[in-house]
């Protein structure tokens, strides 16, 4: 079984293989037991078609680099993640970008220079083989089932998602609206070493606001102004995540903490 090009996996995958009846005739796949796969990742992507469902639970800001793309921060600090408990269970009733929700499946280009994209699954994720329990990914005559369409359709819309995501930060950049974030964050105890975090990028609002009426208007009209307030009101929450880490024992040393990147 032939795993697909890999040049640079994705965050999570370990490996890629390419779905297919001859090679998996007879597999089932189960659910995770846990999602310990997150349980060291503070920094999720996410989507513009989930960005205001994510801004409720968690802080949305921009990587750093030439390619941007919005980030959900489930901690602030790397490998720091509020959410998951050490037996890996998500410890809260909050929203999942629709990124974790697609591991270990991915649709992946096999051959370069081609745009036909291939059902592939990593699997070093353990969910997928010949179990006596879990859902067929085929059929006796060696037809995707029902569930093996479910999961393609839902890759599929994650790939149609990313394009509108790539639209959306390349009008924020197009307007020059990025700039580099940094936030002080002070502890009752030690209000003389504040904790001070960097490495992302956000929307700069004096920026925003110096638009012409003509761009606002745009930006209103196709959604993506509503998507910049959302992604504005959620920084709030960067001292909404670093109480859980104060609360959970997993706040460094106000120096550590300066040079965290996302």
């Amino acid at each position: 079984m032939a795993s697909a090009p890999q040049p640079q996996l994705p965050l999570f995958f370990n490996d890629l293989m390419p779905l297919n009846s001859r090679d998996h005739a007879g597999w089932r796949s189960k659910n995770f037991d846990n999602v310990s796969f997150l349980a060291k990742t503070h920094a999720v992507p996410v989507t513009v078609d989930e960005l205001v469902d994510v801004q409720r639970h968690f802080p949305v800001v921009f990587s750093a680099g030439d390619n941007p793309v919005p980030l959900a921060l489930m901690g602030l600090n790397e490998g720091v993640n509020t959410f998951v408990d050490d037996e890996g269970k998500i410890t809260e009733n909050v929203y999942v970008p629709a990124y974790v929700r697609r591991y270990p499946f991915m649709l992946a280009r096999l051959q370069q220079g081609s745009d036909e994209l291939s059902l592939c699954f990593d699997p070093s994720a353990g969910v997928l083989g010949q179990f006596e329990e879990g859902q067929d990914l085929f059929d006796a005559e060696g037809k995707p089932t029902s569930y093996t369409q479910g999961v393609l359709d839902f890759c599929q819309k994650f790939e149609e998602s990313g394009q509108r995501t790539k639209a959306f930060v390349d009008e924020v950049l197009k307007h020059d609206l990025l700039m580099d974030g940094e936030i002080a964050i002070t502890m009752q105890d030690k209000p003389d070493q504040p904790f001070v975090y960097r490495g992302f990028k956000m929307v700069d609002e004096q920026k925003l606001r110096e638009l012409s009426s003509e761009a606002l208007e745009a930006l209103s009209k196709n959604g993506m102004l509503m998507l910049l307030h959302a992604h504005l009101f959620s920084l709030n929450l960067m001292r909404v995540i670093f109480a859980r880490q104060t609360q959970q024992g997993k706040v460094p040393t106000p120096n550590a903490a300066t040079e965290t990147a996302v």
